[in-house]
């Protein structure tokens, strides 16, 4: 990066100074720079895992999801109704001639808004240091990369595993003996896969971590047949959230965070129950974070998928009066530390908190079966949902992370089973996990055709050269990939959709319906795996 081109910027902050490999380093809680100008595009940047990433036009502006029961679980709470051009941690913008001018924070609790010719950084708490770069977008962020490494550290393991995982096509109906099916037949067909990873369905309750009456071996039973098989046991949990059905919620609100007024704060709804999160400044709550996953390690997982981590960062009152994301960090240190030499995969992570603490990230919502849909996309107007092309577009945004972790853009299909993806975006989504470094898939042997299989098998044992030739596009061992027609944000909807949008939201709201809506789902998937058996 020239220094010269910083001349163009007005620089408001404590102090400045050059750093070496390029860019300036700015200091204090509030710190602004104006450009030369307005400025064309502005990257919004999602605060976890699923919230969404993109660049987009000024003009733009980021919609108020819906429905709004879902905003704890989905976005960045705190932040959710700003209207301003906004991102968590950082901001970037397209100036005119082309380049990028970026404001980055290089510590927690940080927000970056978009002042018309002016971008603005605040701390949410102490003053802390700042990173403002300008040039090429690839450039500032390897170095924003860097100055992040060097402070919050970063991943441990080379080379991430190749994963089998449960969910993609069983969902929460797995029992003991369809994944012993399943670990037969991937080893009868030789899948070069180095984990085997049991998803959402083995646990009695969200916040009761003990195997449910379709594990009769135990999870270290189960960890046991995949250790025999000559493969690594992966295991997901959700430890920073608890639903009301479970032991946790009815013995120890207390763990729990709660408002100022004392009432828990919601975390979202899923599994026909509403969310809430674990206060992870609590003595007694980190205590049993650690004797939990010193529990999955005993058992024999040495892959270990923690979801829903948003929660441990939610506003609240806890127990230590710290800034919700350095109590976040808490919590995840104690779980590093209790995992050991485990492979720790984040999800529904807010991602700075988490750099240096895993080895590997889901960086962008859910893939599907399906490219996407409009009832999330026009109605609810709501982008982190699953999806195949919002997973893509997401995860695209955040491939800067690389040097920091493992960037899990999640699972691949190669199926036609059960699956209304195009060959063309199957492929793109293939496409992005080569790029990303990170392979997994959900597809089940006996769903495979021979051709479908062999495709599959080819892929994962392939390790390409992979080449960066523009924002989006890439040379793929020869192979020219552009994802840029496939990613753009949609235009807002007109007024009668959003007055329908506005409705459907509404009624999403209650518990009733969104419990009935879960009923359906299950009914339907095991309609599904009924007539297409494992």
């Amino acid at each position: 990066m020239n220094t010269s081109l910083f001349d163009q910027l007005k620089i408001v902050a404590d102090t400045f100074q050059q750093v070496k490999g390029g860019g300036l380093l700015l200091k204090g809680q509030t710190v602004s720079v104006a450009l030369p100008g307005v400025p064309r595009r502005f990257l919004y940047h999602g605060w976890q895992s699923w919230s969404l990433t993109a660049w987009a036009d000024v003009s733009w502006r980021m919609p108020v999801m819906r429905p709004a029961r879902f905003h704890p679980m989905q976005t960045d709470p705190v932040h959710v109704r700003e209207k301003k051009p906004h991102g968590s941690w950082f901001g970037a913008v397209e100036i005119e001639n082309g380049g990028v001018v970026f404001l980055g924070s290089l510590g927690l609790d940080a927000h970056v808004v978009l002042e018309r010719d002016s971008i603005r950084g605040t701390f949410d708490a102490e003053k802390g240091d700042w990173f403002l770069g300008m040039g090429k977008e690839e450039a500032i962020f390897k170095q924003y990369a860097l100055l992040l490494k060097e402070r919050l550290g970063g991943g441990r393991i080379p080379t991430p595993p190749r994963v089998w995982c449960s969910w993609y096509s069983l969902c929460t109906e797995i029992s003991e003996r369809s994944l012993v099916k399943i670990l037969g037949d991937l080893d009868t067909r030789k899948w070069p896969v180095e984990v085997f990873q049991i998803d959402d369905g083995w646990q009695k309750s969200i916040g009761d971590w003990e195997p449910n009456e379709k594990f009769s071996l135990g999870m270290d039973g189960m960890a046991a047949w995949v250790k025999a098989a000559d493969r690594v046991a992966g295991l997901w949990l959700a430890p920073l959230i608890a639903v009301p059905s479970s032991s946790l919620y009815r013995h120890h609100r207390d763990w729990l965070l709660h408002d100022r007024k004392g009432k828990l704060v919601p975390a979202g709804f899923n599994w026909g129950e509403p969310l809430y999160a674990l206060d992870t400044t609590h003595p007694q709550a980190l205590e049993w974070l650690a004797a939990l996953m010193k529990k999955v390690r005993g058992w024999g997982y040495d892959y270990v998928k923690l979801d829903f981590l948003y929660a441990g960062a939610l506003p609240g009152k806890r127990h230590l009066d710290l800034p919700r994301e350095a109590a976040y960090r808490t919590g995840l240190k104690t779980i590093r530390e209790a995992l050991g030499g485990a492979y720790l995969l984040t999800c529904g992570a807010p991602i700075i908190p988490s750099v240096g603490l895993c080895d590997g990230m889901r960086i962008g919502p859910d893939v599907a079966s399906y490219w996407d849909n409009p009832r999330d996309r026009d109605l609810l107007r709501n982008y982190t949902v699953p999806g195949t092309q919002n997973a893509l577009r997401t995860s695209l945004n955040r491939l800067w992370l690389q040097p920091l972790l493992h960037t899990d853009p999640d699972a691949v299909y190669f199926r036609s089973v059960q699956n209304s993806l195009t060959q063309e975006q199957k492929s793109l989504l293939q496409d992005l996990a080569l790029i990303a470094g990170f392979k997994a898939t959900s597809d089940m042997p006996a769903w495979l055709t021979k051709e479908e299989e062999a495709a599959l098998k080819a892929y994962l044992a392939s390790q390409p050269s992979i080449q960066r030739t523009g924002a989006y596009s890439y040379r793929i061992d020869g192979r020219e990939v552009d994802f840029s027609s496939h990613i753009a944000l949609p235009p807002l909807p007109g007024f009668l959709t959003n007055i329908w949008g506005g409705i459907i939201g509404s009624l999403a709201q209650n518990t009733s319906l969104l419990k009935a809506f879960d009923r359906k789902g299950r009914q339907a998937l095991k309609k599904t795996l009924k007539a297409n058996p494992v």
